[in-house]
């Protein structure tokens, strides 16, 4: 057995932990300066469904790529240019506009967008998975088609209905209970 010098020990010991200090102040400098870093859970983020959706998001959406890190739940594109969070309140019945991709119903959430952005939110499913597309996301269609396949593995309880299934003369709101 080769003794080591008791200073070059310490100048060894002292490099190591200089280096890992580096690397946790890179990860740290990482998550702070992410776009998903800030972006709150919703309130049932840390459902085992949100889990499984969050494995299921794309790495890419409307163009931008997914940020690192962030919330329970919760995924984001590009400069919060598109941000997702699982686990939200289901919305009640509504005469908000509700468009069905892909056997996913989503309610546009009329009185919540603005600001440059637009909220839709899943109708029917338990945790609702709630979403904020900036206006400078061209492709909505495009990004509802892409998290319709990550959310569908929620089941379905309700669906939106139309107009046309409504009664007339009835002043029930344009989804179902």
């Amino acid at each position: 057995m080769r003794l080591v010098p008791r200073s070059r020990r310490a100048r060894v010991a002292v490099g190591v932990a200089a280096a890992g200090l580096v690397v946790a102040g890179v990860y740290v400098a990482r998550v702070v300066t992410s776009p998903a870093y800030g972006v709150a859970a919703a309130p049932r983020g840390d459902a085992p469904e949100c889990a499984r959706i969050a494995e299921g998001y794309p790495d890419r959406l409307g163009g931008r790529e997914r940020a690192p890190g962030g919330a329970a739940g919760v995924a984001v594109w590009g400069d919060r240019a598109v941000v997702s969070r699982c686990g939200a309140v289901p919305p009640v019945p509504t005469p908000d506009p509700c468009v069905n991709v892909n056997g996913v119903d989503w309610v546009v959430r009329e009185t919540a967008s603005g600001d440059g952005r637009k909220v839709v939110i899943t109708y029917g499913r338990d945790p609702a998975v709630e979403v904020f597309v900036s206006d400078r996301v061209a492709e909505l269609d495009a990004v509802l088609v892409d998290l319709s396949k990550a959310v569908k593995p929620i089941r379905q309880q309700r669906k939106c209905l139309s107009l046309s299934d409504v009664p007339r003369g009835s002043a029930r709101p344009s989804h179902e209970h």
